[in-house]
């Protein structure tokens, strides 16, 4: 590279952001309109023309765009087949394209290793008297091998960027990954790009940048990726976070498979951006307690939300347990303290627990918990401390006696369920989750003639209404979800992890906000998230509840959904409906206290206030006594009900 290349490639440099958004589309004008949205908040912006049928004929189109937004850094890049790629011509028709896009006025030209190869020496130099800079790329779309002998293969190019990509299979790949990445960064002049594919990489797309990647990539829009785990700009730049991760940036995440469908990275780094914390939260997608640990000790990883597998698994790998956790013998919080040891606590038992007890006594309540895996057993030993009678019915009968021996639980067969009558049934499966609802998955857990219960818990929290809940609600049953839940459990970790009050109501609302818009809209008829009711839990007793709820669920609803007010109006006369109430008084659950005090005090003045005329005309009178102290006394009881 001559001096004046050098020049010109310095200067590029200090033009590009630190994520390039990929567009895609089936036309130019597709391109253009998506490439238009995306430069109101990043300029640097990479066409992907191997999705275009003919990429030649699109360019004079894409030419006059970038004369129209000179602001903009693009990238041409034209994949054939055989690297990866869309493009169907030759790996000259490809080179053919990328010089007529230099041509256009793109500024950077993206070429394949394997293409380069095949290639006249000559190449690269002819791609340069364009003016264009040059990415020499390589993809592995299989996994992550030696990424230094790739490099020395690129380096006698001598490109302006050079761009390894391996896939991620285990946790682990991202440390060989971002190992190289500080390796190289001293002599590469900041002009190596390093990103992990696939699900388990996306540790690479958010922390590679402080690892030393030059930039990384993103999709324009979620459902747009142009590989496999590249995450939308907008969830990098608002969930992520990621132009403030630092050095000092502390890591956390949620363990566990499947986690595609997660919502706790979106609600714990919202927490942490609420509560100005320099932290980020990861999904880290594994089934493997030993490739997590390696992780979280080389990161390192400051605390953990443990799910399904792996929520008894990690317990040998802990140097300490609560109580409550080595009795349950699962965890689903993880905190590393600073002598760099791991500790375990289990916050679903509160977040199991809490919601049952605002609906009713657990004490000698008869339950059906179905499963018998980390959440299961948090139900389990949750209810049994509180004096509940618990069932246990799991698809691996030894597993359930098991657990049964250990709680002093009973268990049951499926033939029975018909049958037998229980106060709560709790799901604590993964059955009705939105990642397991395929073709081939069952509808619910239970039939509906096995549902015989006054009340029902789904511990799963994505969809907000699950097969089991509605079914349940079909049936005139009162539900509830597993966001309260959810919720609840995280943020008693933000609390363990950050020594901070959570912002609960900031937590929820951003997971209602996200579930609805994955349901296309569609408000949920089942009761959400933190339940304030003011009076202290009554067993058995439904008709106060019913009676009390709707009024709070006029003045709450009125946030989220401006129909609930028309909702509540006819359950008062309509005895039928009464279990409909109950289901949607959580809602009003959701909002804080002050929220039931305005109830209050829109209901309390109606007592009053006829008595107010009749109090005016005994004071007009003037009775010297008598008519003096009864105002007295109910202005005072009026100030207590205030």
């Amino acid at each position: 590279m001559n001096t004046e290349t050098q020049i010109a490639s310095h200067l590029l440099r200090s033009r590009l952001g630190k994520i390039c958004v990929a567009i895609t589309g089936n036309s130019p004008e597709e391109m253009i309109e998506k490439a238009t949205e995306v430069l109101k908040e990043t300029t640097f912006i990479e066409f992907r023309l191997d999705y275009l049928p003919k990429p030649l004929a699109a360019l004079p189109r894409l030419k006059q765009f970038l004369q129209a937004n000179t602001a903009a850094t693009a990238i041409a890049t034209c994949r054939c087949e055989e690297n990866g790629g869309k493009f169907h011509g030759t790996n000259n028709a490809a080179l053919e394209v990328l010089f007529k896009a230099a041509e256009s006025g793109f500024q950077i030209v993206d070429i394949e290793l394997e293409s380069i190869e095949k290639l006249p020496k000559t190449t690269l130099g002819k791609l340069r008297e364009t003016g264009a800079a040059v990415i020499i790329s390589w993809h592995d779309f299989h996994a992550t091998k030696d990424l230094d002998a790739i490099y020395k293969r690129i380096l006698p190019f001598s490109p302006d960027f050079i761009k390894i990509v391996p896939t991620a299979r285990t946790l682990s790949d991202n440390l060989t990954l971002m190992r190289f990445l500080e390796r190289v960064q001293e002599h590469a002049n900041d002009n190596v790009v390093g990103i992990c594919m696939g699900e388990a990489g996306i540790i690479s797309r958010v922390l590679g940048l402080r690892a030393g990647s030059a930039f990384i990539f993103a999709a324009a829009n979620v459902g747009e990726e142009t590989a496999p785990g590249q995450i939308a700009a907008r969830t990098l730049i608002e969930t992520y976070r990621i132009d403030q991760v630092d050095k000092a940036t502390k890591v956390f995440g949620v363990a566990g498979n499947p986690l595609s469908s997660s919502l706790s990275p979106m609600m714990m780094n919202t927490a942490f951006r609420r509560e100005t914390v320099n932290a980020v939260y990861l999904a880290l997608q594994t089934g493997k307690v030993d490739d997590l640990f390696k992780l979280a000790r080389e990161i390192p990883i400051q605390g953990l939300s443990v799910t399904m597998p792996l929520k008894q698994d990690v317990m040998p790998l802990l140097e300490r347990t609560d109580p409550l956790s080595a009795k349950i013998g699962a965890v689903n919080t993880i905190t590393r303290l600073p002598d760099g040891k791991f500790y375990g606590f289990n916050t679903d038992v509160a977040g199991i627990v809490g919601p049952l007890e605002r609906r009713l006594s657990l004490k000698d309540a008869k339950i059906l918990v179905l499963g018998a895996g980390g959440a299961a057993r948090a139900a389990v030993f949750g209810c049994r401390d509180k004096g509940a009678d618990v069932w246990i019915l799991n698809r691996t009968p030894e597993t359930a006696h098991k657990l049964a021996r250990q709680s002093g639980a009973k268990t049951m067969r499926r033939d029975q369920l018909a049958k037998t009558h229980f106060d709560v049934i709790i799901n604590a499966t993964s059955v009705g989750m939105a990642s397991t609802t395929g073709k081939n998955a069952p509808a619910a857990i239970l039939q509906p003639n096995e549902i015989n219960a006054r009340l029902v818990f789904d511990l799963v929290y994505n969809p907000i209404e699950t097969p089991l809940l509605r079914m349940a609600r079909q049936k005139g049953i009162p539900g509830i979800t597993g966001v309260e839940m959810f919720v609840h459990q995280g943020a008693r970790q933000f609390e363990i992890w950050t020594g901070k009050p959570a912002p609960e109501e900031e937590m929820l609302r951003v997971v209602l906000h996200s579930l609805r818009q994955n349901s296309d809209g569609a408000e949920p008829t089942l009761p959400i998230g933190k339940i304030e009711i003011l009076p202290p839990p009554q067993a058995a007793q439904p008709e106060p509840v019913v009676k009390e709820e709707p009024k709070i669920t006029t003045v709450i609803k009125q946030a989220p959904v401006k129909q609930a007010a028309a909702k509540a109006a006819p359950a008062k006369p309509v005895p039928a409906a009464k279990p409909a109430p109950v289901a949607k008084a959580a809602p009003a659950k959701i909002v804080p206290v002050k929220v039931a005090v305005k109830v209050t005090a829109k209901v309390t003045p109606k007592a009053p206030a006829k008595k107010a005329v009749p109090a005016k005309k005994v004071v007009a009178k003037k009775p010297v006594a008598k008519p003096v102290r009864k105002p007295v006394v109910k202005s005072k009881a009026k100030s207590k009900a205030r």
